[in-house]
């Protein structure tokens, strides 16, 4: 049964708990130093913390699990991809435009693909999202190769956002439990990282120690921001959550300002208010 197209009050707060965490443990990976072991630690400790877990959970339907299978590999891609672009460059130009370009995606690919239908108002939502995330990357873009470099690298990972989400749309409606479908794709993601850490795993125990916040915090932040968000996909439209997804950005423009000591001009400050204002649509819609 197809959700209906509204957002509700209880699953936009929850949508929205999400998109704070989601900033939150993008900006550990930014902040501490080294994006690739980073992102190994966040995702090893995510892994680990849903394995524990799992036993304690009704299983996902047999017809779900091709579906976990296909998002772990393509997730193992996008964390890889998140590596590269975090490696040279700044969250507030990266985390805006791969984030922002991926609910368009979404829309466009899930009304071709899942059939579902958005009504006007959620359309204009989603414009209005898209175009505030765009914006405040038009307003830090920069000419250098480094700059060129990141929107390339942020772009292949918009592709790769919108797909693992389409796929664990459809994935978690089939699974008839959403918590297991999401942390077994946590458990098999983090293999795939682990492997590709394996290149310096030398530096990863030292890195840990130094950084117990990545272990503590940074794991439990990316499972329950996901988790939270395919939950909210079985209550409402892939595309509308997806985009209601995205005030991560709002979250993620004040920890840069106020954590990360980033400077944040009117430009980005007039998109932000162009993301709330798509939030404020779809939950109107």
């Amino acid at each position: 049964m197809m959700p209906a197209t509204g957002v509700s009050g209880p699953v936009m707060g929850a949508v929205l708990c999400a998109a704070l965490m989601h900033a939150g443990w993008n900006a550990l990976v930014k902040a501490k130093g080294d994006p690739f072991l980073s992102t190994v630690l966040v995702t090893a400790s995510a892994g680990l913390l849903c394995l524990l877990l799992l036993p304690f959970l009704p299983q996902p339907a047999p017809a779900s699990w091709p579906f976990i299978g296909a998002s772990s590999i393509t997730q193992v891609l996008y964390y890889a991809l998140l590596m590269e672009t975090y490696r040279e460059g700044d969250i507030s130009h990266a985390y805006p435009l791969m984030r922002g370009c991926a609910p368009l995606i979404v829309a466009v690919l899930g009304l071709a693909f899942m059939g579902e239908r958005l009504a006007g108002s959620q359309w204009l939502a989603v414009g209005l999202i898209c175009g505030g995330v765009l914006a405040m990357f038009a307003s830090t873009r920069g000419t250098s190769p480094s700059a060129r470099r990141t929107t390339v690298l942020a772009l292949c990972t918009a592709c790769v956002i919108a797909t693992y989400t389409l796929i664990d749309g459809a994935g978690v409606r089939r699974s008839g439990a959403p918590a297991a479908y999401t942390m077994w794709i946590f458990v098999f993601t983090a293999l795939g990282v682990a492997v590709l850490g394996l290149r310096r795993r030398r530096e990863l125990l030292p890195f840990a120690r130094r950084r117990p916040a990545l272990l503590l915090g940074g794991g439990a932040m990316s499972v329950g921001s996901y988790g939270v968000a395919l939950w909210a996909m079985t209550q409402a439209p892939v595309a509308a959550v997806a985009a209601l997804r995205e005030t991560s950005i709002l979250f993620a423009t004040a920890i840069a300002c106020v954590f990360l000591r980033e400077r944040v001009g009117p430009g980005r400050l007039a998109a932000a208010a162009l993301i709330a204002c798509g939030a404020v649509a779809m939950r109107l819609a």
